[in-house]
């Protein structure tokens, strides 16, 4: 019924609807953020029951340290060498642990590089593979000594 006094507009005015979706969109993404697994760097994949026992099985040979000036008056030091598969198994990524350390045995650098992978091509059985592993990044306190060398992966195909 209209009594001739004129109708308000009851309509949310537009701030208040943009607030409402921002807050919305921001509430999503922080329980999105919150719901995901932290401390992912002590995630990596560990070596299985399965690896560790094939482990016997890989040589590395030949692995000699190498350092290199580069024209920024920066040394690439590199580990090359050789993996020797003596087992029955195709591989398809192996990764090793570099730990590096100071003169008073402190460890300065951990890397993980991977020395057979699917870009390379896989490691068959009885098949050795050259490898090398650069690093340019490497702490002025580093002893200048081979980094101790651990088997930290392996996949099978």
């Amino acid at each position: 019924m209209t009594n001739g006094a004129p109708q308000k507009n009851r309509e949310f005015p537009t701030g208040v609807v943009v607030a409402l979706v921002v807050v919305l969109v921001a509430g999503g993404a922080g329980a999105w953020y919150f719901a995901q697994p932290r401390d992912t760097a002590n995630q990596a994949p560990v070596l299985t029951q399965e690896a560790k026992s094939y482990v016997r099985n890989l040589k590395l040979s030949g692995v000699e340290l190498k350092a290199t000036d580069s024209a920024m008056a920066k040394s690439l030091i590199e580990i090359v060498g050789n993996i020797t598969n003596n087992g029955d198994r195709k591989l398809k990524l192996v990764e090793l642990n570099c730990i590096f350390y100071d003169p008073y045995n402190q460890v300065v650098l951990r890397e993980r590089v991977a020395i057979v992978r699917p870009k390379t091509g896989s490691l068959l059985p009885t098949e050795t593979k050259a490898f090398r592993m650069p690093f340019d990044n490497m702490p002025g306190s580093w002893n200048q000594a081979m980094p101790q060398l651990v088997i930290a992966q392996i996949q099978f195909e």
